[in-house]
């Protein structure tokens, strides 16, 4: 049994979610604010402590050309924090695409845009864990076909 906390970064807020106790499936688990320089580790470990997390997976921000995209440094320097902080494997993922995603899936449901705002980030956090989750399993990835 393993849980697994996925991490949308962000330099505002962190999108977060964690697996299911089998590494099944994703659920959303919040949103850490960042305040000032303070990269929410604290908020974080709560996490990690309530869900008894014993991996990380972290989107990182790459173009559509393969380059490194905005924020790409920020992404590893944070990594390296939760490294240390933790103890736990920390693995980056691919993030293309994640937050389009995201907001797509709550704009055709409806959500306005204040309420789309606030979750953005934890859907794309469980978009990315969702997709490493399927890797892990043998899955193949479903292509975003609109």
């Amino acid at each position: 049994m393993i849980r697994v906390l996925g991490i949308d970064f962000g330099v505002r807020r962190h999108g977060l979610a964690v697996s299911d106790p089998m590494g099944y499936s994703a659920q959303p688990a919040g949103v850490v604010e960042r305040k000032g320089r303070d990269p929410g580790l604290d908020e974080i470990a709560r996490v990690i402590e309530d869900k008894e997390v014993t991996r990380i997976v972290i989107g990182l921000p790459v173009h559509m050309d393969g380059e490194p995209g905005d924020h790409y440094e920020d992404v590893l320097a944070f990594v390296a924090l939760l490294e240390e902080r933790f103890g736990l494997p920390v693995e980056t993922v691919d993030e293309r695409l994640t937050t389009v995603q995201a907001e797509r899936a709550l704009l055709e449901g409806g959500m306005s845009r204040k309420k789309r705002k606030q979750r953005v980030d934890q859907m794309a956090a469980q978009l990315i864990l969702q997709g490493w989750l399927d890797r892990q399993s043998g899955m193949p990835d479903i292509p975003d076909l609109s």
